[in-house]
């Protein structure tokens, strides 16, 4: 019997599969999410690599090749103010990062974003 991959396997083996122009790009913001903090976990949601906590956090959208799309779903996304998050949907901010340079320059952002969701998790 085939032992079951665990949700990490399962996205390792999408980011070997994917074709994106960003590709490169993904991975380096994908590293940057799963470095934040320990507690974070991956796993594939609506066919994407995604973040969760508890509960989910943000998920790539690989759809758009001319940026690397991060989708932030969590109700206290709301009640974080941060130049990077795009969008006044419910429960919903976007992140839009177009080269290696915007998500160098956005690091801290991204990390902020994420341990402040994590900080409403953990109250």
């Amino acid at each position: 019997m085939a032992k079951k991959q665990s949700d990490a396997e399962k996205v390792s083996v999408f980011m070997t599969q994917l074709e994106h122009p960003l590709k490169s790009e993904i991975e380096a913001v994908r590293e940057i999410i799963k470095n934040t903090d320990g507690k974070i976990s991956e796993r594939i949601k609506w066919a994407a690599p995604s973040y969760y906590y508890k509960e989910d956090l943000v998920t790539f959208n690989h759809r758009a090749q001319e940026h690397v799309h991060l989708i932030f779903h969590h109700p206290n996304i709301e009640k974080i103010n941060s130049p990077i998050l795009e969008g006044n949907f419910v429960s919903r901010r976007m992140t839009y990062l177009r080269n290696m340079e915007e998500i160098e320059t956005h690091k801290a952002e991204i990390e902020s974003i994420l341990k402040q969701l994590i900080a409403y998790l953990d109250e």
